[in-house]
């Protein structure tokens, strides 16, 4: 079992950076990869990046390349989301999840363990 708690969320104005964190803990020695989602009223969840944990190849969604930076850290059994130019439309709850089989980054089903989520919301 992997145990996730994520932070760093909040109310900021359109343009701004926000840096989100996820704390892992349990069985983390056999985490694969782990990812960012995010969620909006209604809508399913949907992939936001994702990285391998041992070898950091990482993957984006068309809306957060170029403007979100996922990155982790082993020795703290920590990841980050760097988010820059936020814009309302980024707004929702944001979880943080990981996986211990192979799998594609993207891929919403293959991620075991989730997180609470925290919430960022971007106003105009």
């Amino acid at each position: 079992q992997v145990q996730l708690q994520e932070s760093g969320g909040g109310l900021v104005p359109a343009g701004s950076d926000m840096k989100l964190s996820c704390a892992a803990s349990g069985r983390t020695f056999d985490t694969y990869m782990m990812g960012w989602f995010r969620r909006t009223p209604g809508n399913e969840r949907e992939f936001v990046a994702g990285i391998t944990w041992h070898g950091g190849s990482t993957e984006y969604s068309d809306s957060g390349k170029g403007r979100f930076t996922i990155s982790r850290d082993t020795s703290k059994d920590s990841l980050h989301l760097q988010m820059s130019n936020l814009n309302p439309e980024d707004s929702a709850v944001y979880y943080c999840a990981a996986a211990d089989t192979p799998a594609m980054l993207a891929n919403t089903q293959a991620y075991q363990y989730w997180g609470q989520g925290t919430l960022v919301t971007v106003f105009a």
